[in-house]
């Protein structure tokens, strides 16, 4: 039987660690395409190099051209231009959703039957662009955000608490961005909420940082932004659907009157499985966490509104 195949639009940082993840975890052969001549296939042939160390047979292939991409299962879309200090996820938009639009047309039209994964900034409003483009149904376009924010938290809930990130759950609804809604009464350590164990102001405080968790990297780096934890948090997107795993996670999904939000991409638990989008799960929100939803829906689409999808 074939392997999977994936392809990583993208061969920066994020892509090439999402290429990695990948072929490590033995997900699915990869496909890495990039506009720099050379970039993606120095990679490539560096992670293909990696194989019998790692103990990993899948293949990889590196590419300036969408050919080697036909058939693919999973296509990730990474590429665009990163955050630089002092730039808004806003600056990004219109320079990222160019990118983003020529992609999205040349990758569907090789790979028809593909499920579309969004990891570009501004995260929502480039899943709705690619949604429109791809002319794909809505469960076959999705963003990743959700986990990632939820790693965030995860992160500073177990150090906060000193247990281990494997008992914590933590839940982040909303835009990819300052108006993310994470949903402390939600986020457990091995199954008790953190309402119980933390106060308010601390809470609070695990919030702010989460949700201003990109920028906090951005101003270490200096010269780029994260990569590892996104990377991880598309491949574990990429082995929900391959695996058929029906995992339920946070992730960018098209409403249709869900959490009464219509026609937008917005963060919502989902259940992922080969399908791609099987389920968005609703559940009960506090009028404060629904108003907080509703601000961060209505940011996501003010960036909507000025592309025009």
């Amino acid at each position: 039987m074939a392997r999977p195949k994936v392809t990583v639009v993208g061969a920066g940082n994020v892509g090439a660690t999402v290429a990695q993840y990948v072929v490590e975890r033995e997900l699915a052969d990869v496909v890495l395409t990039d506009v720099v001549e050379g970039l993606p296939q120095g990679k490539a042939l560096d992670l293909l190099q990696t194989g019998p160390i790692h103990g990993y047979d899948c293949r990889l292939t590196g590419a300036n051209d969408f050919g080697p991409t036909a058939g693919s299962d999973v296509l990730v879309v990474t590429a665009g231009l990163a955050r630089k200090p002092g730039m808004s996820r806003d600056d990004l938009l219109f320079k990222n959703a160019e990118i983003v639009s020529g992609v999205v047309q040349e990758l569907v039209r090789l790979s028809p039957e593909a499920i579309l994964i969004v990891v570009t900034n501004p995260l929502d409003a480039m899943a709705q662009l690619a949604f429109r483009k791809s002319g794909f149904p809505k469960h076959r376009v999705i963003g990743m955000a959700g986990i990632l924010d939820s790693a965030r938290f995860r992160t500073f809930i177990a150090e906060e608490l000193q247990v281990s990130v494997e008992n914590v759950t933590a839940f982040v609804l909303g835009g990819h961005g300052d108006t993310m809604v994470p949903l402390p009464r939600y986020s457990t350590v091995a199954g008790i909420p953190i309402t119980d164990l933390l106060p308010r102001e601390r809470i609070d405080a695990l919030v702010k940082r989460t949700a201003n968790g990109g920028a906090e990297i951005v101003n270490l780096l200096k010269t780029g932004s994260a990569f590892y934890a996104p990377g991880a948090s598309a491949v574990e997107m990429v082995e929900a659907i391959l695996k058929d795993k029906k995992k339920i996670l946070p992730c960018a999904a098209y409403l249709e009157g869900e959490y009464g939000i219509r026609g937008l991409y917005v963060g919502v638990p989902v259940k992922l499985g080969r399908r791609g989008i099987e389920q968005i799960v609703q559940i009960q929100l506090t009028p404060d966490e629904d108003a907080a939803l509703q601000q961060s829906a209505a940011a996501v689409k003010e960036l909507v509104d000025k592309l025009g999808v």
